[in-house]
């Protein structure tokens, strides 16, 4: 989708109250740490784990799963996991990285859910899969939707849209927390954007989410207006702002002597 540097229209307004209620056994939402409620439920099989910590591998998808409130022992997980002067992805993350940990990357987001989509399938979506990742990984390399890398096709459904036996739109699925879908890598090639391809890949998507009972949901940049726009008009509702952001793991990390030592590997 194309980037606009346009503030987020003044008519998006999250709920009253956006949090749902923390009575249960847990305090939390799935969406509020939606890639550690996926990992812990739908996507266990993918998880790797020191301690608290939990990852994708890294050729599926980037994101790092921590616990809700980490301390200072978790972020010595996520260095092991990860590997000195690594960048470490953390998407819908509420929490501030140690300081000695350098930000690379912060962006401000929105996290949406269906509302009152009109899903329906599209007869001409094909169905993507491992044959078809190097034109997906091209596709992305020249629209810049977001991480999509090797193995990212493993997550959930994929389609697709052609023309002329090109590869010109896709869209599909990526974190799974119980009972939610998150609906990703929605691109389209830039000689046949405005004629509404995005937003049938869409629909189609959020048909197979709601087929199995779930509920689809996404993320988008705050200042990408433009998708905003799109997924609201398809009936998806602002549930809450969030954070993405890139940190690098140091090269030492402190003992409890207050020395310094390598981090781990």
């Amino acid at each position: 989708m194309p980037q606009s540097d346009t503030r987020l229209p003044a008519d998006i307004r999250p709920p009253a109250d956006p949090r749902p209620s923390t009575a249960g056994a847990s305090p939390l939402h799935p969406l509020d740490n939606p890639a550690r409620s996926s990992l812990t439920g739908p996507h266990a099989h993918f998880a790797e784990r020191r301690g608290r910590i939990l990852r994708y591998p890294p050729d599926v998808t980037p994101w790092i799963a921590l616990p809700d409130a980490p301390e200072a022992p978790d972020w010595a997980d996520v260095a092991a996991l990860a590997g000195p002067g690594a960048a470490v992805a953390l998407a819908a993350f509420q929490e501030a990285p140690p300081p000695d940990w350098e930000v690379v990357f912060r962006a401000e987001g929105v996290q949406l859910v269906d509302e009152s989509v009109d899903a329906a399938p599209d007869p001409e979506a094909v169905r993507l899969g491992p044959q078809d990742v190097p034109e997906m990984l091209d596709l992305v390399a020249r629209t810049r939707p977001g991480p999509f890398l090797p193995r990212t096709v493993e997550l959930g459904t994929y389609l697709g849209i052609r023309r002329g036996g090109d590869l010109v739109a896709m869209a599909g699925e990526r974190l799974h927390p119980p009972g939610w879908t998150e609906i990703s890598g929605v691109c389209t090639e830039e000689s046949v954007r405005g004629r509404g391809l995005a937003g049938r890949l869409v629909r189609a998507v959020a048909y197979g989410v709601r087929e199995r009972g779930e509920t689809p949901f996404l993320h988008a940049s705050a200042s990408n207006t433009n998708a905003v726009r799109l997924y609201e008009s398809l009936g998806f509702r602002l549930r809450r702002r969030t954070e993405f952001l890139s940190a690098l793991v140091p090269a030492t990390l402190p003992a409890a002597d207050g020395t310094r030592r390598p981090s781990p590997r």
